[in-house]
Parts: structure tokens; C-alpha cells; sequence
């Protein structure tokens, strides 16, 4: 189970690194014409802000396990990943965007699936 974690942490990792430097490297309005109309909902500040969540969440999955420095970080990233595409899924289901909230379950479940593993029997203290 600890291999299917990590390979799950890494899946999540590579989804959101890439989403969110997506969301800091491109003005709103773009990102609203490529796809990501939501972003006309929010302001760009919060935009980058939510990119910049999705960045350090990332890197939170990996890194400090990875490199044994507070492991607990791990599961803390994955429960803040959580709580973003629990706002996700309402802000698609919002603008009836159900397509959207497939994939904010889907990625939702992956990041309760590596909370429940590291914070229970596949902590890294084990």
C-alpha cells in the first residue's frame, strides 16, 4: 500500500504543479478563454492565490517525505488539496459545469485516499 501512496502523491503532484503554474504564469482572462471559464468568477489575485495553493500542495506531497523532513507535511498537503476541490466542485456546480466536478471528485477522492494512508496505517513514523 505504501508504493500505491506514493504513486498516488505523485499523480496528485504532477496534476497540480502543472495546474497551478498554469494559473501563475497566465493572466485570468486567458486562462477563462482556454477552458478554465471559472476564472471569470474570481478576481486574479485570487486565481494566483489558488494557483500558488495548488503549487505548494504539490510540493508538499513529495518533498518532505521524500527528503524525510516533517513527514506529517504529506498528509497536511493532501488534506489541503481536499479542501480546495471541495470548492472546486462548488464553484463548477455553480456555473453547471458538471464535466468539472467529475474530475474535482476524482482528484478529491485520490487526496482523501493519501490522508487516510499517511495520517493512518502508512504513516511515514510507522
Amino acid at each position: 500500500m505504501n508504493i500505491v501512496l506514493w504513486i498516488i502523491a505523485g499523480v496528485l503532484a504532477a496534476a497540480f504543479l502543472g495546474a497551478g503554474l498554469l494559473k501563475l504564469s497566465q493572466p485570468k482572462e486567458k486562462l477563462a478563454a482556454s477552458g478554465m471559464g471559472w476564472a471569470e468568477s474570481f478576481g486574479a489575485g485570487t486565481v494566483k492565490l489558488i494557483g500558488a495553493l495548488e503549487v505548494l500542495a504539490a510540493v508538499g506531497l513529495i518533498l518532505p517525505a521524500l527528503l524525510d523532513v516533517v513527514p506529517v507535511l504529506v498528509p497536511l498537503a493532501a488534506l489541503g488539496l481536499v479542501l480546495v476541490m471541495i470548492g472546486a466542485a462548488v464553484t463548477h456546480a455553480r456555473r453547471k459545469e458538471s464535466q468539472a466536478i467529475v474530475i474535482n471528485v476524482v482528484l478529491l477522492i485520490l487526496a482523501v485516499v493519501v490522508v487516510w494512508g499517511r495520517f493512518g496505517p502508512y504513516s511515514f513514523t510507522s
